[in-house]
């Protein structure tokens, strides 16, 4: 039985400009029961289709052609337990505020977004936010509709589901956000789940962890499931059926098997070759969609030689750096004036040779970025050094004045993960690169314009886009911007922190093969900091994995990939999502999202009273923590 058909559906959008199609003719159907995956990159159409069978599009979009039946038997709690065929409603030709699609929405079809921090409110508790779906559409009493709420939070996979039914979306980590909107989807036990990227932002163990619960719940419910995303990577892992649109076009379709085996249109082929993956060859490219061409200028490969002595010492020597955090005391649900200290990093020590690139793996929450800061003086550890080989003469970064950081700060640039929230919305991005070459007094107004010139080339963009404002620019394009900023005053060392996670993985493949280029053509070295073991392997020649504040497994990057010795680097192996059917994810080895409680590590990783852990090296300078050499 057809539980959804979209038949034909076209939606256009008036803007200033004229009017734009974002849909152009796309059809493809959802079993009850089952789970399609419709794929695409950002602009292919892929969220609108979704806004449009809910109901949501925005006041300058329109439905302008096609059907979009939903033929949902109704249940509602006094229905008889034999499910009817119900007749097939076109919700193209629905009201959007009317009460037929009011009924509809939320109840028999409900939708899981990209980011649940937008989505939720965050004047609410997680409870009133779900238990008012349940008055809306079962008319129930407040206590009844707290009962089901508990439940439903206890069946997303909340530790204490009473204490989370008070919390407000704030006071939860990412995963735990993602759950409370998935319950607040599924607490009336709607027939079709719509999920949006529901796991795009996440880290690849939560990502598991949330793909695991859908598919679970889905068994549990009976419902079917339509998830968007442009990673072939979860969609081998949850879909039966693939549609892949482009353009507002639907160009393939099919079974699981058909898509991955024998991929036809050229399009769904260059998204396969630009998924990174454990099993590329040395030397082996990923192949993005659309190649970036660049150029190196010459003011830019231009640098000042290097003594022969300076490379006897690390670039970067990170030894034993901690920092604590106070934050207030709970008692419930009520902040105390009493402060408790957490320890966000604890005694990391690692090195990075000039020209190498130093991948820094964890979860959300480990401390990388704390790291990261603190190299950058952006925040001052509580111990330790950081010894920065200043062509030869070692500087102690947190010993210098703020005075004395300034010309160290032209030797070590950053690239944020957030593309449009680094940039200012206000600046053109001739402002934006000639900002840091005003700031620190690097030549005239002439050189000023070429080396701009040059940048725009470096990172294949095109100069002429210079009196541009970074929102007419799409995220792949604000990230090159952002690189070329970081490049501007001729840097020794980039810390790139997560700089391809809110991307495309078409995209995604253009950076990427652009930071190597670019590490190549101008001698750079890299911190690159990721949660994702794919693109950390594609990008470094040494691991560093954290977890909880400590450094835990570090080895070359051929080393690690075969041979991870530590349990919760074998979680992180395990969670990232193979493009290709045959190679499901195994959620049995995430320990049950257990992986990064070091209480649930076995022996000889795991901290026990009387054994003081420490980096252990089990040949060839591969390291791993515990308190015993692992057997």
């Amino acid at each position: 039985m057809d539980l959804l058909t979209v038949n034909n559906l076209k939606v256009d959008f008036k803007t200033q400009a004229g009017t734009l199609q974002a849909v152009n003719g796309i059809s493809f159907r959802v079993r009850a029961g089952s789970t399609v995956a419709l794929v695409g990159e950002s602009g292919s159409g892929k969220s609108v289709t979704a806004q449009a069978i809910m109901g949501i599009l925005p006041n300058n979009a329109t439905i302008t052609g096609g059907e979009i039946l939903f033929a949902d038997p109704t249940r509602r709690q006094t229905a008889p337990p034999v499910e009817r065929r119900a007749k097939a409603a076109d919700l193209a030709k629905f009201n959007p505020n009317g009460r037929g699609f009011r009924n509809i929405r939320g109840d028999r079809m409900s939708m899981i977004f990209q980011e649940p921090m937008t989505s939720l409110s965050p004047l609410h508790t997680i409870g009133d936010q779900i238990g008012e779906v349940l008055c809306l559409h079962r008319q129930m009493g407040l206590k009844e509709a707290k009962d089901i709420t508990v439940r439903m939070l206890k069946m997303v996979g909340f530790p204490d589901p009473v204490r989370a039914f008070s919390t407000y979306p704030f006071e939860l980590s990412g995963g735990l956000r993602q759950r409370a909107m998935i319950a607040m989807a599924l607490v009336c036990h709607p027939s079709l789940l719509i999920a949006d990227e529901p796991s795009t932002a996440l880290d690849v163990t939560i990502q598991a962890q949330i793909l695991k619960l859908i598919r679970d719940l889905q068994m549990e419910i009976g419902m079917a499931v339509l998830i968007i995303t442009h990673d072939l990577g979860v969609v081998a892992n949850v879909a039966e059926e693939v549609v892949v649109a482009y353009h507002g076009r639907v160009v393939e379709s099919g079974t699981i098997d058909d898509i991955f085996k024998n991929a036809s249109h050229p399009y769904l082929k260059a998204l396969l070759n630009a998924v990174p993956h454990f099993d590329m060859k040395n030397g082996e490219r990923l192949v993005p969609i659309r190649e970036v061409e660049h150029r190196t200028g010459h003011l830019l490969s231009a640098k000042p030689e290097w003594p022969a002595t300076a490379d006897v010492f690390p670039l970067l020597d990170v030894r034993n750096i901690s920092k604590n955090f106070s934050i207030r005391k709970k008692s419930g649900f009520i902040s105390s004036n009493i402060k408790e200290p957490v320890r966000a990093v604890d005694n990391v020590s690692f090195q990075i040779k000039r020209g190498e690139c130093l991948g820094l793996v964890g979860e959300s929450g480990c401390g990388k970025t704390t790291i990261s800061k603190i190299i950058m003086r952006a925040m001052d550890s509580d111990e330790g050094k950081i010894l920065f080989n200043d062509q030869g003469r070692l500087v102690n970064l947190l010993d210098q004045s703020d005075k004395e950081m300034i010309p160290l700060r032209r030797k070590i640039q950053y690239i944020f993960q957030d593309p449009f929230g680094s940039l200012n919305p206000r600046m053109t991005v001739f402002d934006i690169l000639s900002e840091p070459l005003i700031i620190h007094n690097t030549g005239d107004a002439a050189y000023r314009r070429q080396i701009i010139k040059e940048l725009m080339e470096l990172v294949g963009l095109d100069p002429r886009f210079l009196n541009r404002y970074p929102h007419s620019f799409s995220g792949g394009q604000r990230q090159r911007i952002g690189i070329a900023r970081a490049l501007a005053l001729k840097p020794d060392l980039l810390i790139c922190d997560e700089p391809v996670s809110a991307l495309d993985v078409s995209v995604q493949a253009q950076i990427l093969n652009l930071l190597k280029d670019l590490q190549k053509d101008l001698g750079l070295t890299y911190l690159f900091i990721s949660h994702n073991l794919a693109v950390v392997d594609y990008v470094s020649d040494r691991i560093a994995v954290m977890c909880a504040g400590k450094l835990v497994e570090v080895a070359a990057r051929e080393t690690l990939f075969h041979n991870p010795v530590h349990p919760y680097t074998k979680a992180l192996l395990s969670a990232v999502p193979f493009p290709d059917p045959r190679r499901k994810l195994n959620f049995s080895a995430l320990m049950e999202g257990r992986a990064s409680d070091p209480g649930a590590w076995p022996h000889p990783f795991k901290q026990s009273d009387g054994n003081s852990l420490s980096l252990i090296d089990v040949g060839g300078g591969h390291l791993v923590r515990a308190h015993d050499h692992p057997g």
